[in-house]
């Protein structure tokens, strides 16, 4: 079977294991069953997402210029404690960041390849422990926008990272932690405008992914280097396919590529 498609982050859900699907303009593919099966990429041009063109990715799935001026690729974004919308200020398109920003949000640990701190919309628990290939995750905190979740994170990762080692995160390097215990010993370092939404009973939760095999030494497959590859679908994990000779490839660091993809 082929299809073709502008690549987006796979779509998931909570499962043992977890499920994905890749989303199409007019169908939809389902990944699971296509693990042990052969699977081919051919890149075929490319599809801003935020402008609809045929023009290079520069980040994020957006093409240069519109990284520069989209609303979706606010500062903000990377760096929640410059939220500004809260004090009514507008970084690029004030209603759309009052939408993003002034709900709830929520610091939490994760352990992908180490423990981390993170924030995300509460909304996007617990997708975004999924993308980043999280087999454990345990919530710090819940606040009412996205700036106090922000000032959290920036407080904690002083005392823990705020990155993840995708590559030890791949090849299955993990260490089971008590994040309970790793939460509690955070706790005083909380601001004190983020000390009444600390969540003290909140439970860990764990994930598990669809891999038969995890890569030993890894090959990432970059499509503008290498714009066709084919191989045997091995796992998933985070926003990453795994195949047998090692490759993997990032779903979601594709964003806006327009692809052939050749299932069997």
């Amino acid at each position: 079977m082929q299809y073709q498609g502008v690549l987006k982050k796979m779509e998931t859900e909570m499962g043992s294991p977890i499920q994905y699907y890749l989303l199409l303009p007019s169908d939809f593919i389902h990944m699971n069953p296509l693990l042990d099966q052969p699977m081919g990429l051919e890149l075929v041009g490319y599809q801003c997402l935020s402008c609809g063109l045929d023009r290079p990715i520069f980040r994020q799935g957006f093409c240069r210029s519109c990284f520069f001026d989209t609303p979706m690729a606010g500062e903000w974004i990377m760096h929640p404690e410059r939220s500004r919308a809260h004090l009514g200020e507008e970084d690029r398109d004030l209603d759309f960041e009052k939408k993003m920003q002034l709900q709830p949000h929520v610091v939490y640990l994760a352990n992908s390849s180490n423990v981390k701190v993170g924030v995300t919309r509460k909304s996007q628990v617990p997708t975004r422990w999924i993308d980043q290939g999280a087999h454990e995750a345990i919530i710090v905190a819940e606040t009412p926008n996205r700036y106090l979740a922000g000032i959290a994170e920036v407080a904690l990762k002083e005392h823990v990272s705020d990155k993840t080692n995708w590559r030890r995160m791949l090849t299955n390097q993990l260490e089971d932690l008590d994040l309970a215990q790793w939460r509690d010993r955070l706790r005083p370092f909380l601001p004190e405008a983020v000390a009444p939404y600390y969540l003290e009973t909140a439970k860990e939760i764990q994930l598990e992914f669809p891999v038969l095999r995890y890569p030993e030494k890894i090959k990432s497959l970059n499509l503008d280097k290498t714009p066709s590859f084919s191989g045997v679908l091995k796992g998933i994990k985070g926003q990453y396919l795994i195949f047998e000779d090692n490759t993997v490839f990032n779903v979601r660091g594709s964003e806006g590529y327009v692809v052939d993809i050749r299932l069997g």
